[in-house]
């Protein structure tokens, strides 16, 4: 049971938790089977997806029901702030995972199998193997699956680097109005920033449609395809959680749940939104651009 002495919140014990694994076991295991073409694959993985926004907006509003009934003090804050930096320093790591796997494949692997650190193993083992990043389809390269064209940087992935900076400056337009009591701006600022994010997901599906359909780029295209994709695809799921979250925030600003003195609900998500524009930038220009 709950226990409010000693000036600190202990929550009841609560039930999301186990939503949330159950939501990540179906997408996981839904989208191994789907990239197996089993029939189920996509359903599982979708029902799992449903499940987790489910439980995010089940989460947040029992947090919030906890925080509008005056349960958390001072150092419950703290508590929330260092969770939130603990948690976005995960992703970091996640993230240098996904990079340190790209890095090696282009500036070690690629490299070695063409010969320029040791030419008798390119001699004896991959005599038809032509060094370039990224590997394209051509007749020097018949030894490996790989795509017709690669993704070019100045296009869609240039606008969707636009509109990620810009929603970055919106929030933070938007955080300074929460500050100066500047409501109309805060809401405006907080709908831009919502519809930028949005607009980023549609562009990034049509960005999608375009490689499989156009360019011949899928997972299975060799490892400049399931780096793309992987670095991408999980960049585009935490922008939909980032999403997610700014709606919940812009529900509560409009129900007049923030003041200039207690907002670190709306500090956290600007924090994760920030860092999900300073990992599109890397993105930007190791997997897009160089």
């Amino acid at each position: 049971m709950s226990d409010h002495h000693a000036g600190y919140y202990v929550p009841n014990p609560s039930h999301w938790p186990l939503v949330a694994c159950i939501a990540l076991f179906c997408m996981a295991v839904g989208a191994a089977h789907w990239l197996h073409h089993v029939w189920y694959g996509e359903y599982l993985f979708f029902t799992g997806f449903l499940i987790l926004v489910g439980m995010m907006f089940g989460w947040f509003g029992t947090v919030i029901h906890e925080n509008q009934a005056g349960y958390y003090d001072d150092q419950v804050d703290r508590s929330f702030r260092w969770g939130m930096i603990w948690f976005i320093f995960s992703e970091v790591c996640f993230f240098s995972v996904f990079f340190g796997a790209l890095f090696y494949a282009r500036w070690w692997v690629v490299p070695e199998l063409g010969g320029d650190m040791y030419p008798l193993t390119n001699y004896l083992v991959w005599p038809n193997f032509h060094a370039a990043w990224p590997l394209l389809k051509n007749p020097n390269n018949q030894l490996f699956t790989a795509p017709l064209e690669s993704m070019g940087a100045w296009g869609l992935p240039a606008l969707n680097t636009l509109i990620l900076l810009t929603s970055g400056v919106t929030i933070t337009w938007a955080h300074w109005a929460l500050k100066l009591k500047k409501r109309k701006q805060l809401i405006v600022g907080m709908i831009l920033t919502v519809l930028l994010g949005i607009s980023f997901l549609i562009a990034q599906g049509y960005e999608y449609h375009h490689a499989y359909t156009e360019l011949g780029l899928t997972l299975s295209s060799g490892i400049y395809g399931t780096t793309f994709f992987m670095l991408t695809g999980f960049h585009g799921a935490h922008v939909t959680i980032g999403t997610i979250m700014l709606i919940v925030i812009l529900g509560r600003i409009l129900c007049g749940h923030f003041t200039p003195e207690n907002h670190f609900a709306f500090e956290g998500v600007a924090w994760y939104w920030h860092f999900v524009d300073v990992v599109w930038l890397f993105l930007f220009v190791f997997v897009y651009w160089l």
